[in-house]
């Protein structure tokens, strides 16, 4: 493969060739870092226009398991559906390209980008959408931008730009940035959470001072403060333009003659517009503040219909389109020069708030979190390692396993659709992956496995943050350990270039109809994760750290009511699993353990546990059904470590002792020996007589004299005294 251009950044290379594979498609490129290569093809479909008024536009990312040498898992030895990664890396490049193209361009527009090979340190999303924006940029569409991202890590307190992945793998920040030379356009933000030692927590006296202290850890969320996030976009976002420059100076020069295309003339009948303002203003704005979208379309449909009473000459279409531009500029003019929102609302209000939890009596726990119009029932399942999600991701060494899992359902009825639900959509994915990344710095699963599902019931803006703002309060009902209270907001902007209003927990109608869509989670005192797509040709620092602020403002206020309803919890405890876990003097291990597993198999079937120990360190964990029976094991369990141990005594053959009938089997009998060793005495030595049955001679419990007749390595021959 000939390269015909060669471009150097922080931490890596890129190499491109133009022209020499994929030659019908409209743009492509054969991109090279490292060992990864990747092909990017841009194909429109020139013979048709979508009438409607949306951008056409389908992204698709595809990895192929050969890149890696490996052959697909499972039956079918072929790939088959995208993974997770492939969904969510083709979205977060649609996301990042869409804002290129010209307003009216109604052409069907296929980008995919194909892993051919791959190097496991590469960052796979950062490449797909430069490889993506490059065949943009030289194919023969009027596309002269490029867009790329710049991915930031923080290790071991250092900011790194463009890391590796085994960086990112040991980072407490994963920050994706997106947007050409001049503009941010997309942020995609996460703390990854993690153990720390506590040095103040002091090690109990009383523990045998010869066994090694356990070393006490605490779960951290590593979230991330304003101002300091705000330092590092700054840093970040200077290399994302700068490495946009060099790409647009790269690439010109490869670029295909621009073909003629004809764009969707959007033009809104003027006429139309005054009569509405002039006749119908009262009308649009009581619209407006019908918040639900299927009442709010319910009353614009019924206006629109009114008019074309008295308008029949008029056409409806071109009406509606009047209608959308009035209600549109109402929103925005109302918030900019009043302050006031279509609800009544302050900019920096939030809608009413009320919080149910654990009403599904069957789930391990559940919550009902409703703010304003927007309503999601998220419910919580227990389970153990076996449980989780394996996966294989391309640039894995081997299958992987996900114990903490955000499910997002978002059913059309709850906007007012009368559609069937059928499967995950991509956007109820991102949404699962957006409150994921929120929550699992603060979890802490101790080896368990959780499934989140979040059912949107009602929506009305910002179902993903009722979705955080839910689970969290799932998990917490569900007596799981959390290293903060976490919440969700979303936010919003109207700018009109002069003046600009920042919104907090933004409704549907101001989400369509303004510039900036910021979704934001955190604790009180950092940001957890992060989610933001601009409209608007970019947005400064200074209005994004204002916008974080009030972010910060928000989430407080609706921290303290989660706060309040996390004291109301009453569990589920017939159906809840309980998980505890202490430490015991290592030397004990084997009585827990006993004969061949025996004592702990008893423990196990009389408390109906599951239980997991640490020999090196004494670590205990226990897990059942009800926390009754969780207590009792862990109470069975210390009392045998609690317990004093007889001293060993040295066995001789021809020693005379005592012993306890333990357990009867059909070829003799186990006694127990004053130190608790456990020796056999055979059916032929039980009695001087021919013994048929053992229990004819001896019943367990029973106290005997014994005499030890031989040893055969660690097992000791009994026979009477």
């Amino acid at each position: 493969m000939k390269y015909d251009i060669k471009v150097d950044l922080k931490n890596r290379c890129e190499e491109y060739s133009f022209g020499e594979v994929a030659k019908q498609a409209n743009g492509s490129a054969w991109v090279k870092s490292g060992n990864t290569v990747i092909l990017a093809t841009v194909v429109i479909d020139e013979t048709e226009i979508v009438k409607d008024d949306f951008l056409p536009l389908t992204v698709q990312y595809i990895e192929k398991t050969y890149a890696a040498g490996k052959i697909p898992g499972g039956f079918f030895k072929r790939e088959t559906k995208p993974s997770d990664f492939e969904t969510l890396t083709s979205r977060i490049v649609d996301r990042s390209l869409r804002p290129l193209f010209p307003k009216g361009f109604g052409y069907p527009t296929q980008i995919t980008i194909m892993t051919f090979s791959v190097d496991k340190e590469s960052d796979l999303q950062v490449l797909a959408l430069s490889a993506a924006s490059a065949a943009l940029f030289v194919s023969n569409i009027d596309i002269n931008t490029s867009v790329s991202a710049v991915r930031a890590a923080k290790v071991d307190g250092e900011l790194i730009l463009n890391p590796t992945l085994s960086q990112l793998n040991s980072s407490t920040l994963d920050l994706y940035l997106s947007g050409t030379k001049d503009d941010l356009l997309m942020i995609e933000m996460r703390s990854m959470g993690g153990e720390k030692v506590d040095s103040s927590l002091v090690i109990d006296p009383l523990m045998d001072p010869t066994v090694s202290a356990p070393i006490i850890t605490m779960h951290v969320s590593n979230a991330v403060n304003e101002d300091e996030l705000i330092s590092i976009f700054e840093k970040t976002q200077q290399l994302l333009f700068e490495n946009n420059a060099k790409y647009e100076e790269s690439f010109f020069a490869f670029k295909k003659e621009t073909m003629e295309m004809e764009c969707k003339a959007h033009v809104i009948n003027e006429e139309m517009v005054g009569y509405v303002r002039e006749h119908h203003f009262l009308d649009i704005k009581s619209a407006m503040n019908q918040m639900a979208k299927s009442e709010r379309s319910t009353a614009l449909r019924q206006l629109r219909k009114k008019i074309m009473l008295n308008k029949e000459h008029w056409d409806e279409v071109e009406l509606k389109d009047a209608i959308e531009k009035v209600k549109r500029e109402q929103v925005r003019t109302q918030i900019l020069n009043e302050r006031v929102r279509a609800d009544g609302r302050a900019l920096n209000e939030i809608r009413p708030i009320s919080i149910s939890t654990n009403l599904l009596p069957s789930a391990h726990s559940s919550c009902l979190f409703t703010r304003g119009q927007t309503q999601a029932l998220v419910v919580l399942t227990m389970g153990g390692p076996k449980d989780a999600q394996m996966f294989e991701n391309l640039t894995d060494e081997g299958t992987q396993n996900e114990n903490f899992m955000v499910h997002y359902n978002f059913p059309g009825f709850s906007v007012g659709e009368a559609s069937p639900i059928m499967g995950t959509k991509r956007r109820e994915l991102g949404h699962g992956n957006l409150a994921k990344r929120a929550l699992e710095p603060i979890v802490n699963l101790n080896g368990q496995t959780v499934r989140l599902v979040s059912e949107i019931l009602e929506s009305n803006g910002s179902s993903s943050m009722a979705t955080v703002c839910g689970g969290y309060m799932a998990l917490r009902a569900a007596d799981i350990d959390t290293s903060d209270v976490v919440a969700g907001i979303a936010m919003g902007m109207v700018s009109d270039g002069d003046k600009y209003a920042i919104l907090s927990d933004i409704m549907g109608l101001e989400d369509h109809d303004g510039d900036l869509d910021f979704k934001v989670t955190g604790s009180k005192n950092g940001i957890t994760a992060m989610q933001m797509d601009i409209k608007l040709g970019g947005i400064s620092l200074n209005v994004l750290k204002e916008a974080l602020y009030q972010a910060k403002e928000g989430r407080a206020h609706i921290i303290d009511i989660m706060v309040e309803a996390e004291k109301k919890i009453e569990f589920n405890d017939g159906v809840l699993p309980s998980t505890d876990f202490f430490h015991i003097n290592p030397s004990f291990i084997g009585d827990i353990i006993g004969q061949a597993g025996k004592t702990i198999r008893e423990i196990i079937e009389k408390f109906e546990v599951a239980i997991d120990i640490d020999k090196k360190d004494g670590k205990v964990k226990v897990t059942g059904k009800s926390k009754s029976g969780v207590k009792a094991a862990r109470e069975h369990i210390e009392g045998i470590a609690n317990t004093p141990k007889a001293a060993k005594i040295e066995y001789k053959v021809g020693d005379k002792h005592k012993g306890i009938v333990k357990k009867i089997v059909d070829f003799g009998a186990f006694i127990e020996l004053p130190d608790g060793t456990d020796g056999l005495i055979h059916i032929s030595k039980i009695s001087d007589q021919r013994v048929d049955k053992v229990s004819d001679v001896v019943k367990e419990g029973d106290e005997i004299d014994v005499e030890i007749l031989e040893f055969k390595g660690n097992k000791i021959s009994l026979g009477r005294a």
